[in-house]
């Protein structure tokens, strides 16, 4: 995943979402850090790098949540 893939997930997210009437969320991270989070407040969206998901390993921080959407 590039860093213009990040930036560009972030894009089609919060436009798909503000189509569907949500606020627009508060965004933290940079595409070049690898890491970025959509914060909507009830729904959370977490975009990695493939060396990013690997450092952080959030599905094993998180093993007994409920994963809705897994995307690769």
């Amino acid at each position: 995943t590039s860093d213009r893939m990040l930036a560009s997930l972030t894009d089609v997210i919060t436009e798909k979402t503000r189509e569907h009437g949500v606020i627009k969320p508060y965004i933290e991270g940079t595409p070049d850090c690898g890491w970025m989070v959509l914060d909507y407040g009830s729904v959370v969206v977490h975009l990695f790098s493939p060396q990013m998901r690997d450092y952080y390993q959030l599905e094993e921080l998180w093993r007994r949540g409920k994963v809705v959407l897994h995307l690769q």
